[in-house]
């Protein structure tokens, strides 16, 4: 039964939800496309809400750049799993390998105030860095199990390698590029007759 003071909340809640997310998805989109952070105005614009309904839900720059951050970084580290439920672990690390080029490009377009708060400590950098360590690990570990991924890799051999990647051929608009690049990065990964650990 639906009581009569659920009719005034429930309407309102779903809204103001709803909102948030269409924010954080434009937010995150503006952010991906340019190197230049977009204005709080425009991200508004984009997602058709006026200002003060993003103002309600990020009072400030900073809370919309850590709400899109941390979202794309649970993204990442949520998304390993998921990845591994649906695909074999050398093609759940290739899409994962896709999914952190997305996180770089988000980043590029907000790496001022970004740079700001990890030097401010509002973004823990090494936290960070740890949960997306033990995201390519749990996807290194189930390919070690599977056979299809060579032992001796290591998640931060594959995290410094794909910064390389990401930092000479920018997502989105050197994607071509990125993605040869990518598939040769797991051509060295996949597991062979001749790879075992401590080389090849």
């Amino acid at each position: 039964m639906i009581r009569l003071s659920d009719v005034g909340t429930r309407g309102p809640r779903a809204d103001a939800t709803r909102n948030r997310d269409q924010l954080l998805a434009v937010a995150t989109r503006m952010f991906a496309a340019g190197d230049d952070e977009p204005s709080m105005r425009a991200i508004a614009r984009e997602a058709g809400v006026g200002i003060a309904t993003l103002y309600r839900h990020f009072p400030t720059r900073e809370s919309l750049v850590d709400a899109v951050y941390r979202d794309q970084v649970v993204r990442l580290t949520t998304g390993a799993r998921e990845l591994l439920d649906e695909l074999p672990p050398a093609a759940a690390m290739r899409r994962w390998m896709d999914l952190f080029g997305d996180w770089i490009a988000t980043k590029n377009g907000m790496l001022d105030t970004l740079l700001a708060m990890v030097e401010s400590g509002e973004i823990a950098h090494a936290q960070t860095r740890a949960e997306l360590l033990a995201a390519i690990t749990t996807i290194l570990d189930a390919g070690r199990a599977a056979g299809d991924l060579r032992s001796d890799a290591r998640a931060d051999d594959i995290a410094a390698s794909l910064i390389g990647i990401f930092t000479v051929a920018p997502h989105p608009e050197n994607d071509a590029i990125a993605q040869r690049l990518l598939d040769l990065l797991m051509d060295g990964l996949r597991f062979t007759a001749g790879t075992h650990a401590g080389g090849c």
